[in-house]
This record gives structure tokens, sequence and C-alpha cells, in this order.
């Protein structure tokens, strides 16, 4: 995998459409916190079908592309409610097991929302299917790109104003190369199969 190409792509997409981004990553954060944290999931569904139109169609990310992805409201929420039980629970047991399951969600389901509002899989199979593309074909690529995702999510998550353009820079970059992955294999792994002439 070419990461130079997807960083560069990113930042080049990022910066085209930077205001746009911005805004909907300020009212994602501000519907996140006002809820309390409840809508952040399916707005985060919203905003990466948004990124990927962005990717793939050179559309403009628009506000209400927030919230076109509420069908998912109760699936997220089950599995937001799961994750923080797990994660909890971890913690509760020793410090160490908390941040294991962290990194084991980080990993497994990397893909899991953009699979779901592309791709249209149910919940299990999108985590399924997240786990899978994760480690068939070349597992330290994508320690690589969960690494570079959260690294770049991170860099900025410490001030408002520096989040406002590094979340919408990981997530670029996360969905550049989930398009490259899903389009040089199927939903199920397999190579697409061209029609014969």
């Amino acid at each position: 995998m070419d990461f130079k190409k997807h960083i560069v792509r990113a930042w080049e997409l990022t910066l085209q459409f930077i205001v746009s981004l911005v805004l909907m990553t300020l009212v994602m954060s501000a519907v996140a916190v006002v809820t309390l944290g409840i809508l952040a999931p399916v707005t985060m569904a919203g905003y990466m079908q948004s990124v990927l139109l962005m990717i793939r169609e050179g559309r403009e990310p628009k506000i209400q592309d927030l919230f076109s992805e509420m069908k998912l409201f109760f699936p997220l929420l089950a599995f937001g409610l799961v994750s923080f039980i797990a994660v909890a629970i971890g913690f509760m047991l020793l410090v160490i097991p908390g941040f294991l399951v962290i990194m084991a969600i980080s990993f497994s389901c990397l893909y899991m929302l953009p699979l779901m509002t592309d791709k249209k899989l149910g919940l299990v199979e999108a985590i399924k299917e997240s786990y899978s593309m994760a480690v068939r074909d070349n597992m330290p690529e994508h320690l690589v790109v969960a690494i570079l995702f959260l690294a770049i999510s991170g860099i900025g998550s410490s001030f408002l104003i520096g989040f406002l353009f590094t979340q919408p820079l990981a997530t670029v970059f996360l969905l550049s190369v989930y398009d490259e992955r899903t389009n040089s294999t199927s939903v199920t792994g397999s190579p697409p199969v061209n029609p014969i002439s």
C-alpha cells in the first residue's frame, strides 16, 4: 500500500473542502456534547459517508449529511453501550486490560461504520467484515493505517481548533484507504470477477 499517496490525497482533499469539513466537524462535536454522546456514533456514520462521497465523487460535504444515517441509531447505540461496558470492566480489573479492549475494538472495527453506510451491512456483518479486512492480506499495513488514523486524530484532540482540522484529515485518510481496499476486493474478500468479453 502506498501510504504517501493516501496521506497526500487526504491533505489535498481536506484543503480543497476545508470550510465544509470544519463546519461539519464542529456541528458533529457540538451534537455529541449536547446529547451526552448518544448521537455521536450515528452522526459519525453520516460524517464518514459524506466524506466517502467527497472522495469518490468530489461532492462537497454538507452539515445535513451528519443526520443521513439515523436508521443506524439503535444498532450503533447498542454497539456503543457494549463497548463502553467492556472497556469499563477492563479498567475495573486493571488499567491495562481496559487499554487492551480499546485497542482490540479500534483494530477490529476500524472499517465498521463505512461498511454499514456504504455496503449497507448490518452491525454484526460489518464488524466481521471489518475484522476480516484487518487480518487478511497484510496485517502490518492495517496496523499502520490504524496507528496513523489514531495519531492524526489524537494530535488535534487536545485543543478544539486542532481537532477541527485533524479529524477531517484523519477521516479522509482512513476512507481513502477503505475506498482502495473495497475497490480492489469485494465485501467477501474475493477479487472482483471481470465478465468474459
